[in-house]
């Protein structure tokens, strides 16, 4: 089976063929355009990014994402775990607000400074 991709890790956005079976990827300008049509047809993952509610803080939110990707099948799961979320000002880029995310290893993190009140 082949699947058509369009390639993301760069901004050339090469059109990929991925031939599932034979593990083999054409259309690629570089060797990461291979390993990603690999990954994406084989263990897709997804960077999630978010918002989680804010206590005592200057703004109700605070932006969040994960500190690494994780499988795409968990997207879901994942947001609602952000969505039960809540930071305590003061919080700074790079505090942990959810560890180890659904056993993943990946901890979502704050990516913005936000004072208290």
């Amino acid at each position: 089976m082949e699947k058509e991709l369009i390639c993301i890790i760069c901004p050339k956005g090469c059109h990929l063929k991925v031939d599932v079976e034979a593990k083999s990827v054409t259309g690629n300008g570089c060797p990461r355009g291979s390993e990603y049509g690999i990954n994406e047809v084989t263990n897709p993952v997804r960077v999630i990014t978010s918002t989680v509610k804010v206590e005592n803080g200057e703004l109700a939110i605070v932006p969040v994402k994960t500190n690494k990707p994780i499988p795409k099948d968990l997207n879901f799961k994942c947001m609602e775990e952000i969505n039960k979320a809540v930071a305590i000002a003061p919080v700074k880029i790079g505090d942990v607000v959810i560890e180890n995310v659904l056993g993943t290893g990946v901890d979502v993190v704050v990516t913005r400074n936000l004072k208290a009140i």
